[in-house]
């Protein structure tokens, strides 16, 4: 049985089109398809349905899967027993991100360790829905989210801190609140989702409803507002960082931080064997980004 065929048989199974899993693996349509062919000759059943539309996995095909990806992680941890752990991380590399967080955080970082990793390229998709990292077919994700699937492994590269803070303008015209519970009588810029804001103070958490004028589902929009005046938002310090520094944004009840535990992780599919371009990103990015990360150091 060839060890390619399965390889390409398993992104088939991932991405369902058998050119693009070809392509991955750097493959032209017809080779991608006669080795599907080969493998199913070998095998003596049939693997893939394949239309004009789309392409799927038979019951057999569904039935190897398990299969054909275990023997897989094998041969992986088979290579790494006798030194593989120190092969130059190569191919590509196929990241998810939050679309904020990856423009300002991940492509500044991507010029140096590409060319620190030269066999390496990126393929790298910016969006804010939780995708399914087995079934596009990446290699990693980056989330400040909560993890909520058991089978993924989740590293976490740092804290994501978030704060409240409003414009010197808005502050100048509405007052500063001292306490959280003065947080009732302003304008509070919310993100969809997150318009209660835990609270720790020295009687125990403390959560308030905000109210305001502006609900936004994106977190770009309610710092650029904060910015404009629109009233107190809270916001990740990655995000704001560069405006408290300009002194555009002004950190307030500092003496009460928000109850939270969020971080940046790194998330991949489980797998005995950690892939040397999976571990060369998560070790680049661990280390780029800092304990405490660069964009905490002026909060």
């Amino acid at each position: 049985m060839n060890i390619e065929h399965l390889r390409l048989f398993v992104r088939i199974a991932a991405t369902n089109n058998i050119s693009q899993a070809g392509q991955e693996l750097g493959l032209s349509p017809a080779v991608a398809s006669a080795h599907v062919n080969k493998l199913e000759e070998g095998l003596g059943v049939r693997l893939v349905h394949r239309t004009t539309r789309k392409v799927s996995l038979t019951e057999e095909g569904i039935d190897f899967l398990p299969h054909a990806e275990e023997v897989l992680a094998t041969i992986e941890a088979a290579r790494a027993s006798v030194g593989v752990g120190n092969a130059l991380p190569q191919g590509t590399l196929r990241i998810t991100a939050p679309a904020s967080f990856g423009r300002m955080h991940l492509l500044p970082a991507l010029k140096e360790f590409l060319a620190l990793h030269p066999r390496l390229s990126i393929d790298l998709r910016l969006t804010d829905s939780i995708v399914d990292l087995v079934e596009g077919g990446f290699d990693i994700a980056i989330r400040n989210a909560e993890l909520k699937d058991s089978s993924l492994i989740a590293r976490k590269l740092a804290p994501d801190n978030r704060i409240i803070c409003a414009s010197p303008d808005y502050l100048a015209n509405n007052g500063q609140p001292s306490y959280p519970e003065d947080l009732r009588a302003h304008h509070c810029i919310n993100l969809m989702g997150l318009e209660n804001w835990l609270f720790e103070t020295p009687n125990g958490a403390l959560n308030i409803k905000t109210k305001g004028n502006l609900r936004t589902d994106h977190g770009e929009a309610v710092r650029d507002a904060c910015i404009q005046g629109l009233g107190i938002a809270m916001a990740a310090t990655w995000s704001v960082y560069k405006q408290l520094e300009s002194g555009e944004l002004v950190q307030i009840l500092k003496e009460y931080p928000l109850d939270s535990d969020s971080g940046i992780w790194a998330v991949y599919p489980s797998s005995r064997l950690l892939a040397p371009k999976v571990r060369a990103f998560i070790d680049y990015f661990a280390d780029y980004y800092g304990n405490p990360p660069y964009w905490d150091k002026t909060v």
